[in-house]
This record gives C-alpha cells, structure tokens and sequence, in this order.
C-alpha cells in the first residue's frame, strides 16, 4: 500500500487505513449497535478508549449511513442477519479509512437484503471515496452492481468493467459449458438441462 510493504506498517497506521468486515461471528452479541459501530473509531482515540466529538459525529455519520439509528440501542443479538451485517458495515465505514474489504457481505441473507448491502456498499463508494473491495459468489448481482470485477478463475484472472468481461467472455469460462452457460445480454447464467 502506497509503495510500502504491509509489514513497514504499525498497526494503528494500518488500521486507520484498512477496515475489514469477516464472515465470522462477533466475539460477544452483547454489545449495543451503538457499542459495536464505536469500535470503529479505535484507531483515533487514547488508550483508555475516550471518544472525541468527532469520533462521536463518525459514529452518528455511519449508523445514519447503514440505517441504524433506530436500532443503536438494541443489542447485537436481538438483530436480524440483516441488520447485523449493517452494523458491521457502519463499524467498517467509522473507522473512516480509504479500503474496506468484507468477505462474503451477503452470506446469509435473503434476496432483498442481499441487493440492499450491495447497493449500500456502492454508494458509500461513490459518496466517500472510499475503496470497496469484496469477494462474493453472487455474480449476477456484482455485474449490475460493482464498478470493477476481478474475476479469479483457473489458471487466469480477468479485470475490468463488468461490459468489459462480458465482451471479453470471461464469465463464460468460469463453468463447464455443459453444466451453466452466461448469456451476455441478460447479464445472467443459465443452467443447461
């Protein structure tokens, strides 16, 4: 990053440029989404964990942001899938960094939900200039949604503006012919019978 190694980096520095949002679990529920969002801010404040105003003003931002405000006082276990993986995305966007990788953000969640995250994520993108960088293997939804896909395939990889790969027919050499097909015009895969 920036021309430097990742290990030249303290850990504060890097974590006031990188916030990562995992799959798994959240080391306790029991913490309110408003406890849970202020994590974020950690690579600002001292020691003892004090919040500035403008740590408070980041939290208050990111939890407008995710929708959240209504649910800041519940905690984490009284939260839907949904909803925690919002709380997870605001603590991400509070940390105020320039990337944000998350794996698998829409593991778990149903259609609406699914393309909610993802439309979030693409417009915390564009409005805060922020990096966002994530592996899914909800293909159809990142071809109408993501700006840039990288496309990890056997034996190479293609990169570029979802139209770009259509042209180029790198999604149509993720599968077997015989077994899924990608139609270019629809942007979608077609299961072969």
């Amino acid at each position: 990053m920036k021309g430097k190694s990742l290990n030249a980096y303290k850990t504060l520095e890097l974590a006031a440029m990188v916030s990562i949002v995992l799959t798994e679990p959240i080391a306790s529920k029991n913490v309110s989404v408003l406890e849970l969002v202020a994590l974020g801010r950690q690579p600002y404040t001292n020691w003892i964990g004090t919040l500035t105003q403008k740590d408070k003003s980041k939290i208050l931002e990111a939890l407008n942001v995710l929708e959240l405000i209504e649910l800041q006082h519940k905690k984490c276990y009284e939260l839907s899938d949904g909803q925690l993986q919002r709380a997870l995305i605001a603590r991400a966007l509070a940390q105020e960094t320039t990337l944000m990788l998350l794996d698998e953000p829409t593991s778990h969640l149903d259609l609406y939900h699914k393309v909610q995250i993802l439309k979030l994520l693409k417009s915390i993108a564009h409005k805060t200039q922020t990096t966002v960088l994530f592996t899914s293997h909800e293909i159809e939804m990142a071809i109408q949604l993501c700006d840039k896909i990288l496309i990890l395939g056997k034996g190479e990889n293609h990169f570029g503006d979802p139209c770009e790969l259509i042209e180029q027919k790198a999604f149509e050499k993720l599968f077997p012919t015989d077994t899924v097909t990608f139609d270019a015009r629809s942007g979608s895969f077609r299961i072969e019978k």
